[in-house]
C-alpha cells in the first residue's frame, strides 16, 4: 500500500514539474515574448557597441595629439600659431557716412524712393 502511495505521489510531482516546465518555454516561444527577447539583446548589442565606439574614439583622439607632439617636435614649432582675427565685412556694419542713415528718426523707410 504504502509502495503504491509512494509511486502515485511521485508521479504526480513528476507531471505537475513536467507541466510547470512546458507552459514556460510556451510562454518564451510567444510572439509577444519572443519580440521582447529580440529587443533586449539589440539594445544590450547596440550599447555593447556604442562603448566600444566610445573606447575607439578616445584611443584615436590619444593617438591623434601623441602624433601631432611628435610632428611638433620634428618640425620644431615651440607653440601653435595664433588664429587671424575674425574679419569684419562691410555689408554687415552700419554705414553712417551715408546721409540717409546720419539721423535713424528720419529714415525713410519707403522702398520706391530711390526709384
Amino acid at each position: 500500500m504504502f509502495r503504491r502511495t509512494f509511486w502515485f505521489t511521485t508521479g504526480v510531482a513528476a507531471g505537475v514539474w513536467a507541466t510547470t516546465k512546458v507552459n514556460r518555454k510556451l510562454k518564451q516561444l510567444t510572439p509577444e515574448s519572443l519580440a521582447a527577447t529580440a529587443a533586449n539583446k539589440a539594445l544590450e548589442t547596440g550599447h555593447r557597441l556604442k562603448d566600444r565606439a566610445v573606447g575607439f574614439a578616445l584611443d584615436v583622439r590619444d593617438n591623434m595629439a601623441q602624433r601631432e607632439a611628435e610632428l611638433e617636435d620634428a618640425l620644431g614649432i615651440q607653440e601653435s600659431p595664433e588664429l587671424p582675427a575674425p574679419r569684419r565685412f562691410a555689408a554687415l556694419e552700419n554705414n553712417r557716412s551715408n546721409p540717409k542713415y546720419v539721423d535713424d528718426s528720419t529714415y525713410s523707410y519707403n522702398r520706391n524712393e530711390d526709384h
